[in-house]
């Protein structure tokens, strides 16, 4: 066991940072070494496995990423842009693998992941998923083989407690629509419908969120002309796909050099 890398879970109270731990935890290949917590919180000092009312897993939470990347292999981070960016520019000090599942990134934010990936690898993307990232690259094709006429719109939906819309997910589809259009999401995305809004833009890239009770998250991108209508669709109902996903992401990331990586390169998918 001491010869697998090891892991360091950020935010591991949250949702997805108990689903990480799991992930690793129940793995043959990969051992978690860490866990990171905000300071303050009321799982410092406790082992993880007694924090979360099982049994002790040897594995104390903490709050001093420096301490805990500086034995670490790989570091999964699910948490907040903010704390994101913090613990990029650590892992970067520490030349480890950051595989990166935060979404809500502004651009300055982004500058300084991209930064980071000078020194160490990093793997971001909004959605982990085998499922979804195919999802993306049918998104690109088939908005590639279709024009205009053809209105694009995305829709998501997650649970109560999500903090941003829309989701990194819709938006890594929205991208893929724009680059098979062969134009800038930021120049096509209308994200903002309300009252009377007149008639929709040709070539318009809609996006539309759902918020509401424990939804796991689901994506559709629909393609609608007169008289035809393509969807495609997506349905997540375990949040541990995504857990998988990233684990497999820092499995990845070990034969890499520095850079920024994405799950189409995890998963040796096309982008064409």
């Amino acid at each position: 066991m001491a010869d697998l890398p090891g892991i360091v879970v950020t935010g591991v109270s949250g949702r997805m940072g108990r689903m990480l731990a799991r992930a690793v935890e129940e793995s043959d290949r990969a051992r978690l070494i860490g866990a990171l917590e905000r300071p303050g919180h009321d799982w410092i000092g406790q082992d993880l496995g007694t924090a979360t009312g099982g049994a002790p897993l040897g594995v104390t939470v903490g709050d001093d990423p420096l301490e805990a990347f500086a034995r670490a292999h790989a570091v999964l981070d699910f948490t907040a842009p903010e704390a994101t960016v913090a613990f990029a520019e650590i892992a970067a000090q520490a030349r480890l693998c950051h595989v990166i599942g935060t979404t809500g990134f502004d651009a300055a934010q982004l500058a300084r992941i991209k930064a980071a990936a000078r020194h160490a690898t990093v793997i971001r993307a909004g959605n982990m998923s085998l499922g979804v990232n195919l999802l993306v690259q049918l998104t690109r094709r088939v908005a590639a083989a279709l024009d205009a006429d053809f209105d694009i719109e995305i829709v998501e939906a997650h649970h109560r407690h999500k903090v941003d819309a829309p989701s990194g997910t819709a938006l890594m589809l929205g991208a893929a629509a724009a680059e098979g259009r062969g134009v800038h999401l930021s120049e096509a995305a209308d994200r903002a419908r309300d009252g009377m809004t007149g008639a929709r833009a040709r070539g318009a890239i809609g996006f539309h969120a759902v918020r509401g009770g424990d939804i796991v998250g689901e994506h559709e991108v629909l393609f609608a002309a007169e008289g035809e209508r393509i969807a495609l669709r997506h349905v997540a109902t375990d949040r541990m796909i995504f857990a998988r996903g990233a684990l497999k992401a820092a499995l990845w990331g070990q034969d890499q050099g520095p850079g920024e990586y994405d799950m189409v390169d995890v998963l040796g998918l096309s982008a064409a």
